[in-house]
C-alpha cells in the first residue's frame, strides 16, 4: 500500500525540487551580484570627479582628504592619484603605514580601457573594490574596503540556504500528501 504512495511522492517531489533549487539559487546570484556591482558606485564618481578636476588643472593634493583612511580597518572610501610612471602624487589611504599601491598592470589597464574596476587583496583578511580612471597626467584610483558588502552577502547566502530548505521540507510534506490523495489505480475487472 506505501510503495505506490512513496513512489508518486518521489516522482511528484524531484523536478519540484529542483526547479526550487533553481529559484533559490538564481534569487542569492542576483542579489549577490547587485550587492557586489553596486559597491563600485561610489569610487567610480570619485575617481571620475578627481580626474575631470585634476584636467581642469586643480592640484592633486586638494583633491584627496586630511584624514588618512586606514584601508586595512576603514569603510571609508579613499582617493590615490597617481602620475604617468604610477608614483603616488596625493592620497589620503594608508595601507599598513604607506601609501595604497595597486598590482601591477592596474593602472596600465586604466589608460587603455576605463573605468578599471579591480578587487584588490592586498593582504589576506582585506579585500578593497577599486575603480581606477586615467587623466592627463596619470591614473585616479578610489578604493574602499568589501567587508560589509561580503557580510551582507554572507548572510544573503544563509537566507537563500534557509529559504531552500524549508521549501523542500514543505515541498516533501506536500508531495506525499498529494500522493496520499491520488486516486489509487484499480485493476481491470475490479471495482474501485
Amino acid at each position: 500500500m506505501w510503495q505506490p504512495v512513496i513512489s508518486r511522492a518521489v516522482a511528484i517531489f524531484l523536478p519540484v525540487a529542483v526547479l526550487a533549487t533553481l529559484c533559490c539559487g538564481l534569487v542569492y546570484v542576483a542579489v549577490q551580484q547587485d550587492l557586489r556591482m553596486g559597491a563600485n558606485d561610489p569610487q567610480l564618481q570619485l575617481a571620475e570627479d578627481a580626474a575631470r578636476a585634476l584636467d581642469a588643472g586643480v592640484q592633486a593634493s586638494s583633491l584627496v582628504g586630511s584624514t588618512k583612511v586606514d584601508v586595512a580597518v576603514s569603510l571609508a572610501p579613499f582617493v590615490a592619484i597617481y602620475d604617468a610612471s604610477g608614483a603616488v602624487l596625493a592620497t589620503d589611504g594608508r595601507l599598513d603605514g604607506g601609501d595604497p599601491i595597486p598590482p601591477l598592470g592596474v593602472l596600465d589597464a586604466a589608460r587603455q580601457d576605463p573605468p578599471n574596476r579591480v578587487t584588490w587583496q592586498p593582504r589576506e583578511g582585506i579585500r578593497v573594490a577599486t575603480v581606477t580612471v586615467p587623466w592627463r597626467g596619470g591614473t585616479v584610483m578610489a578604493g574602499r574596503s568589501l567587508s560589509e558588502v561580503e557580510r551582507q552577502e554572507d548572510n544573503i547566502l544563509l537566507l537563500a540556504a534557509a529559504a531552500w530548505l524549508v521549501m523542500l521540507a514543505s515541498l516533501a510534506v506536500a508531495s506525499v500528501g498529494a500522493s496520499w490523495l491520488w486516486p489509487s489505480e484499480s485493476k481491470p475487472g475490479t471495482a474501485s
